[in-house]
């Protein structure tokens, strides 16, 4: 009878260990992929300014779209923000940078700038490469909050205090074309 209880109690003691261990690997991989999804992020930052100020020449008229994306930069680049508001930050300047690039279609001395072409290909190639990176990010996020929900790793991770995290996500108005107003007078 004893070494039944004694092997239980082993039996009981491996599976916390495994479990325990392959929430630290999801949780690891969550931070991994979020600083993957992060540096993308930080070569898009880069490029925003450039792109900007280049635009801000040719678009008079769209100062707000300029400066609403230029604030939402700032706030993204801001060390106090949680990774869960970060995820939103990012998401409203996808969709900001989305309305730039239909704005150029309207000045086409704008579209034939040739450090303007480099940006906007530059930047192309960057959403592209956040794009995979979000797709990799929600994937673990997704085998986290799996873990982090289901029996009996549900058990261990609130124990360890786990909370689920945010995946990326398209907004409505992101599945939806963009609404561009222009103002016509400002010609």
């Amino acid at each position: 009878m004893f070494i039944f209880i004694i092997s239980f109690v082993f039996l009981v003691l491996i599976i916390f260990i495994i479990i325990y261990n392959s929430l630290i690997q999801k949780k690891n991989q969550v931070s991994n992929a979020f600083s993957t999804v992060d540096v993308i992020l930080q070569k898009r930052s880069d490029l925003i300014p450039r792109l900007v100020t280049l635009a801000q020449i040719y678009m008079q008229f769209e100062q707000k779209t300029l400066i609403e994306i230029s604030r939402l930069r700032s706030r993204a680049t801001s060390k106090s923000l949680s990774d869960n508001s970060r995820v939103a930050v990012e998401d409203q300047i996808s969709r900001m940078l989305s309305k730039i690039i239909v704005i150029v279609e309207i000045y086409p001395e704008l579209k034939t700038n040739d450090h303007f072409i480099k940006l906007q290909y530059s930047l192309s190639e960057v959403e592209e490469q956040l794009s995979a990176a979000r797709r990799f990010y929600n994937s673990a996020v997704t085998e986290y909050n799996n873990a982090v929900e289901m029996f009996p790793t549900n058990i261990i991770a609130s124990w360890m205090k786990y909370q689920l995290k945010l995946p990326f996500q398209a907004h409505l108005q992101a599945r939806n074309n963009v609404n561009i107003e222009i103002n016509h007078k400002s010609f």
